[in-house]
C-alpha cells in the first residue's frame, strides 16, 4: 500500500493570513501523524507565502514519520535549508520565481547534468531524492541517469481527464511507472489527487510507493474533519 504524505502548505497559508500562530502548523502536522498519515510534506517558496523557512526547522524537530521537503533546487536558500535539516526525502520541483503552484515536471534531458549534480549533493548527506516529472518515457529514462532514487509523477493531467475517461487518463502513468520499475526507480505521485480519483490511480499504477496530497485533503477536512479526512484518504489507498 502506498504511503500517504500530507502536504500542510494550506495550513500555513491560513495561519499567515492573520498572523500569529492559529492554526498551529506544528500541532496540525503532529495530529496528521496521529490520525494515520505516514509522512508530512512541505513546499517552502522564496516569498514564504505559506511555509516559512523557520517552519521547516520546527517541523524537523518533532516529525516522527517521513519528512519530505519539496522545492526548487535552483534556489541556494532552498539547498541550504534542506542540507541543514536532512529530511527523509527531498523532492526537486522546477518552479519558476513567484509560481502559484507546481505545473510541470523537469525536462530531465535538458537539465540532466545539473540534476545529476544536485542529486549527488543531497544523496551524499543521506537524503533520499525524488525528481518531479511528467509521465513521459524519455523524461523518466533521463531521470534515471541523474542517479535519483525516485520520481514523483505529476498527476494534474490525470485528475483533469479522470471524469471523462479514467482508463485513458491513467494509461500514461501506468506506462511511466512500468518504465520507472525497469530502471530501478521508486515511484511517488502528487498534484490534484483527491477522494474521487485516488483509489483508481493507486490500483492501476504499479509499485506506487507514496502520494503527497495537500490542497484537496485540507479542503475536504473543512467539511469532514481532519482526522476523518486523513483516514478516508488512507482507505482510498488501501482499497
Amino acid at each position: 500500500m502506498a504511503k500517504l504524505s500530507v502536504n500542510i502548505n494550506k495550513i500555513a497559508t491560513l495561519r499567515n493570513s492573520r498572523g500569529g500562530n492559529n492554526p498551529d502548523l506544528v500541532k496540525v502536522a503532529l495530529d496528521c501523524e496521529r490520525f494515520g498519515a505516514e509522512g508530512i510534506t512541505v513546499h517552502p517558496r522564496p516569498d514564504e507565502r505559506h511555509i516559512r523557512y523557520q517552519d521547516v526547522f520546527d517541523l524537523k524537530a518533532v516529525i516522527a514519520t517521513e519528512f519530505n521537503i519539496e522545492g526548487n533546487c535552483r534556489e541556494q536558500k532552498f539547498i541550504d535549508l534542506v542540507l541543514a535539516n536532512k529530511p527523509a526525502q527531498v523532492t526537486l520541483v522546477p518552479d519558476a520565481q513567484g509560481q502559484l503552484t507546481s505545473n510541470h515536471g523537469w525536462d530531465t534531458l535538458k537539465h540532466r547534468d545539473y540534476l545529476r549534480e544536485m542529486v549527488a549533493l543531497f544523496k551524499k548527506e543521506g537524503i533520499r531524492v525524488s525528481i518531479f516529472v511528467d509521465p513521459v518515457e524519455e523524461m523518466i529514462t533521463a531521470a534515471a541517469d541523474t542517479g535519483t532514487d525516485r520520481i514523483e509523477l505529476y498527476t494534474e493531467a490525470y485528475a483533469t481527464e479522470y471524469a471523462q475517461d479514467k482508463a485513458k487518463a491513467v494509461a500514461p502513468y501506468v506506462e511511466a511507472a512500468k518504465r520507472a520499475q525497469e530502471l530501478g526507480l521508486g515511484i511517488n505521485a502528487g498534484h490534484d489527487l483527491d477522494l474521487h480519483n485516488l483509489s483508481y490511480f493507486a490500483a492501476q499504477v504499479p509499485a506506487l510507493l507514496e502520494v503527497s496530497i495537500g490542497h484537496a485533503l485540507i479542503s475536504d477536512a473543512l467539511y469532514l474533519g481532519l482526522e476523518n479526512t486523513v483516514q478516508m484518504y488512507l482507505r482510498q489507498l488501501k482499497n
